[in-house]
């Protein structure tokens, strides 16, 4: 702790010291002057979006779960973070094609509490809906206190603290409201009566407040099992009501959220139900298709609808791009798709349909591509010359008591003893890795002040599963290091399976990469800049999928620094 205590002091002192970025940082800080991302694909190369065309998906890397609205000419996504803050990020468009993020729903400590949560606990499946000048952010904290609502008259925020809702359980809360000022909430929940098989759920719809959103009325069971019960559907979650003509429609994801994962319509005269099972269902998967396709797009589900207007409808969904079998690092993404309507049911893919990779614009005036591309191949090179960061950027659980900050030019991350390897709070802000094959770089300075501690560059999926490629000290040298943890069973502190020494000045930037390409992972390093020397090659990145280290996020890279007690 006094440790910790004089690097603060030191940083704070030369923040407040200095008009530029310092030559050499405060004792034991990791100064980084830049961060360089760039993702090329060859399926993009294979299928350009040219002239009037987009390309799927059009929110590549982890962006998981999107919900969408719409107000007027503006359309607006939010996604799943779990338990990475700041949380919810919230997109917008006017093409429906270029997304910029403008925000976080949860952008404050207090509003959540993540601590001691897996990465892929914390927030899932946010719905947004827009009523009256004011927006709304229906989502659940699993394992953190339940489902809540937070709310918002300008959607990149402030939001508001959440009102949680003690009554409502299981996940998933969605909000309709309806024509006649009545708000209805749906859910996720047990069935009423004991669970049949596992995966057996049941979606609940009850009327609520339109100002506390409490219930005042019972719930009730509006589809039970999934649409085809005897066949035993597992997990129809993520519901969402829309009105059409005289028909309600409810629409829910079923099949979890794997290479089963589907989307399955419902529709009704009464909001209440009876719901009615499209017979055509699903209206959206993959999953009957040839496993050995190329190019292939898996596990799509998870639909929200809008309309634009000429009267055309799109759906944004989540479908993941494997690089083989079903591994992926880059986590479930977001696509879109047109909807048409046949016998007024919406459908989106029919018969062997593929989801594409290239499709026909929206029949929307096109927007600018903005700063951070989200979709197709690109390169972004950031050189921490703003005031924050930029709000695509992730914390673990929260920035707990790490300390960043970012002075002309330059991020200064100070270390905690808070380790990456055990549901703390690191010293680590991180990006998503965007494409099967990536880079990441970065040019550090840094001087470790004792033996174990160590700042560097991290490929991360959770705390049991990633790549550190980090300087430290090994037997009083300073040296460059590869650590890998591959599971639960290895040190939390990671094992060394690459080391070399560092000749030049410790004051002088260390320049470290990280390559991408699929299910294997490059890692270099160099002290003058570009003349890179490769300390590992072909490390097995399949540690880094969901297939293997298990939960619902896409690989990370991130910063970190970590000053051992």
């Amino acid at each position: 702790m006094k440790k910790r205590a004089i690097l603060l002091i030191a940083l704070l002192a030369a923040l407040g010291a200095c008009a530029t970025a310092p030559t050499t940082p405060p004792a034991g800080v990791a100064q980084f002057d830049w961060f360089e991302y760039s993702g090329h694909d060859a399926v993009y190369d294979a299928h350009p979006a040219g002239p009037g065309e987009y390309n799927n998906p059009i929110l590549t890397g982890f962006y998981p779960d999107p919900a969408i609205t719409q107000v007027g000419s503006d359309y607006y996504i939010v996604n799943s973070t779990f338990s990475y803050f700041p949380g919810i990020p919230i997109f917008h468009s006017r093409d429906l094609v270029n997304w910029t993020q403008i925000g976080n729903v949860i952008d404050r400590p207090g509003m959540l509490n993540f601590d001691g949560l897996g990465i892929s606990r914390g927030v899932f499946a946010p719905t947004i809906a827009h009523h009256n000048g004011t927006f709304y952010v229906a989502n659940t904290c699993v394992d953190c206190r339940g489902n809540f609502i937070v709310s918002a008259t300008n959607p990149a925020g402030p939001w508001s603290d959440p009102i949680w809702l003690p009554q409502i359980g299981g996940i998933d809360p969605s909000l309709f409201f309806d024509t006649d000022g009545k708000v209805y909430l749906m859910n996720n929940d047990a069935p009423p009566e004991p669970p049949l098989y596992d995966g057996h759920r049941a979606i609940w719809i009850r009327e609520v407040d339109p100002v506390t959103f409490q219930s005042i009325t019972e719930p009730v069971v509006i589809i039970n099992g999934g649409v085809r019960r005897e066949e035993r559907p597992i997990w129809i979650e993520g519901p969402h009501i829309f009105k059409r003509g005289d028909y309600y429609y409810l629409s829910a994801a079923e099949g979890g959220t794997a290479e089963g994962h589907s989307q399955v319509i419902l529709r009704s005269r009464n909001v209440l139900g009876p719901y009615v099972a499209n017979p055509n269902n699903p209206i959206l998967t993959q999953r009957h298709l040839d496993r050995s396709r190329a190019e292939p797009i898996t596990s799509v589900g998870h639909a929200d609808y809008v309309q634009t207007p000429d009267g055309q409808w799109w759906a944004s969904f989540l479908g993941v791009r494997p690089y083989q079998g079903d591994y992926y690092n880059t986590g479930r993404e977001t696509f879109l798709m047109p909807v048409r309507w046949v016998d007024d049911w919406p459908v989106i893919t029919s018969g062997d349909e593929r989801v594409p990779y290239v499709h026909a614009r929206p029949n929307l005036p096109a927007q600018r591509a903005p700063q951070f591309p989200m979709s197709g191949n690109f390169a972004v090179r950031e050189d921490f010359d703003w005031s924050t960061l930029a709000n695509h950027w992730l914390f673990i659980r929260g920035p707990g008591d790490s300390f960043v900050e970012m002075a002309n030019r330059a991020l200064l991350l100070a270390p905690t003893s808070q380790h990456i390897g055990r549901l703390q709070h690191p010293s680590f802000v991180g990006r998503r890795q965007q494409h099967m094959n990536a880079s990441a770089s970065t040019a550090m300075i840094y001087t470790p002040q004792g033996p174990g501690d160590e700042a560097g560059l991290m490929a991360f999926q959770n705390d049991d599963f990633y790549y550190f490629l980090a300087v430290t000290t090994e037997n009083g040298a300073r040296v460059v290091q590869v650590q890998r943890r591959a599971g639960p069973n290895e040190s939390a502190d990671g094992v060394v399976i690459a080391s070399a020494r560092l000749i030049g000045a410790a004051d002088a930037p260390v320049f470290l990469k990280i390559d991408a390409r699929g299910g294997l992972y490059d890692f270099s390093y160099s002290e003058t800049e570009g003349a890179w020397t490769p300390l590992l090659r072909d490390a097995d990145g399949t540690i880094l999928s969901t297939r293997t280290a298990g939960g619902f996020v896409g690989a990370v890279f991130g910063l970190y620094a970590y000053d051992a007690p």
